[in-house]
């Protein structure tokens, strides 16, 4: 199965599925099917939650100085909170 996504949908796609520890394929079955998606901590999810954090960083910089903050940059935000706090036992992650 394939589809079209904008630059921006892929981005955030892949972000979501570094952050899982899944696979693309895999990811994108269990959230198509509305299956709950369980973080394990491995080295995988802890490299991808090191990127996005930098990634985060680097945009909140630049906002100090913009004064902006995206839709994207938010959900980005959100998404790594849960991954985290999933990680600590605080609750299941979708």
């Amino acid at each position: 199965m394939g589809f079209r996504v904008s630059p921006e949908e892929n981005e955030a796609i892949n972000a979501a599925v570094a952050l899982s520890g899944l696979n693309k394929q895999e990811y994108c079955y269990r959230r198509c099917l509305g299956r709950e998606i369980t973080v394990q901590g491995n080295p995988r999810v802890y490299k991808a939650l090191k990127d996005q954090l930098a990634s985060v960083l680097g945009e909140l910089k630049r906002i100090e100085i913009a004064g902006e903050v995206t839709d994207e940059m938010l959900e980005l935000i959100e998404l790594i909170t849960v991954t985290l706090g999933g990680m600590k036992g605080e609750g299941a992650n979708e």
